[in-house]
């Protein structure tokens, strides 16, 4: 029993680490949005405009949403062992829909920094919160149909794209939000539907259904499984992607020379998540598990914080980038007016203005430093207050 909790302390361990890495590398991103020059004026993918330096600074950061979703499934599954499978469905459902409501309101204002509201994004935490309330109603199904429906959504959504490819009207809002970026009036507002979820629901569920073999105790296994499965799935990204017919709506293309030409085949579509895109980031996730699953040092312990309490952190350095920027708009000059300009999405930030790249990774390091201590100490809070049940919805 003892030996047991050991390696499910190991396992738990290997995952925080995973979570926290890439809780990091997102706060990258979001940096670049909010503080590189060209951020607001051109895509860092663009192949035609962008550096090799830029491209990889947009590109790692798309290992970010499909690995924490696929985390969060994995997750789910973990807790299973303590909850029951009522519990742990109502804990779903509920923890899901407030997620929703958390995007709509919480993350909306921290992202625009505007009390009216006049834009409502769903992004990656409204596609985490509808994917968690679909697990919670999945998971009383048998574990064979869960795995079934996740992969037969991972790897057959992409058909959808030969039927959106040849519609000549308008897609439904109810469409755009199973599977295609759209806008759309709201209430005088303006819906942004910018994450899809039914590939994620998907990929939730594949996430859910490595819980089962986490929990495995035989470590040699496991890991020979997650190289195993990690393995196979960057191969089938290479292999499908060279056929360049399915599993992507956009094909790779030969470009000016070789370098950007790997550019081209590594550049799959995010939004929604391509069956490319997911492989090309869920295989590397699996054997960061594998090879990170025994290792304990003062370092993975750092970054394991931020694994901990990712929503926490999310809300955190959301709030702390935006209002560096807000900081450094006043000092180029800007007025309040200016900074709350209706049409902006995005308040108090210019486009075509900010620092070179550089810099956004001195600034990106400094934000994920001065966060530490925050997660830290809430992640004691929580550890010390588990009787408080709400803590866990944060």
């Amino acid at each position: 029993m003892q030996q047991a909790l050991l390696q499910n302390q190991k396992r738990i361990t290997s995952v925080d680490l995973l979570r926290g890495a890439i809780m990091i590398i997102m706060a990258l991103d979001h940096t670049r949005d909010f503080f590189h020059v060209g951020a607001q004026t051109g895509n860092p993918l663009d192949l035609s405009i962008t550096t090799p330096i830029l491209f990889f600074t947009r590109w790692i950061t798309h290992f970010c949403a499909p690995v924490f979703v696929f985390l969060s499934g994995t997750s789910a599954f973990l807790q299973s062992a303590r909850k029951s499978k009522k519990e742990l469905s109502i804990f779903l459902i509920t923890r899901g829909l407030w997620l929703i409501l958390a995007e709509v309101t919480i993350v909306n204002l921290l992202l625009t920094f505007d009390i009216n509201f006049s834009f409502i994004a769903l992004e990656v935490i409204w596609a985490i919160g509808i994917s968690m309330v679909i697990l919670g109603l999945m998971i009383w199904l048998p574990f064979e149909i869960i795995l079934a429906v996740g992969a037969l959504i991972v790897l057959g959504h992409n058909a959808l794209d030969f039927y959106e490819k040849d519609q000549t009207t308008p897609f439904s809002a109810t469409y755009n939000l199973i599977h295609r970026q759209g806008f759309h009036p709201l209430w005088g507002r303006q819906l942004l539907i910018l994450y899809p979820f039914l590939p994620w629901a998907g990929l939730m569920m594949l996430g859910y259904c490595l819980g089962k073999v986490l929990r495995n105790n035989d470590a040699a296994w496991r890991k020979r499984f997650l190289i195993i499965a990690g393995m196979s799935t960057i191969a089938l990204f290479i292999i499908l992607r060279f056929i360049n017919v399915y599993g992507d709506p956009s094909a790779w293309s030969p470009q000016p020379n070789r370098f950007f030409t790997f550019l081209s085949f590594i550049n799959s579509t995010k939004y929604p998540p391509s069956l490319f895109f997911m492989c090309m980031t869920i295989g590397p996730a699996l054997l960061l598990m594998a090879w990170w699953d025994e290792i304990q040092n003062g370092f993975t312990k750092i970054v394991s914080v931020y694994g901990r309490v990712p929503f926490f952190y999310f809300l955190a350095h959301l709030f702390v980038i935006h209002l560096f920027s807000a900081v450094t708009y006043f000092m180029r000059g800007h007025s309040f007016a200016e900074g709350v300009n209706p049409t902006a999405f995005i308040k108090f930030i210019q486009p075509g203005e900010g620092v070179q790249l550089r810099y956004v990774y001195i600034i990106w390091l400094a934000v994920v430093i001065i966060l530490y201590p925050v997660c830290k100490w809430y992640d004691r809070y929580k550890t010390d207050h588990k009787e408080k049940k709400w803590l866990s919805y944060l």
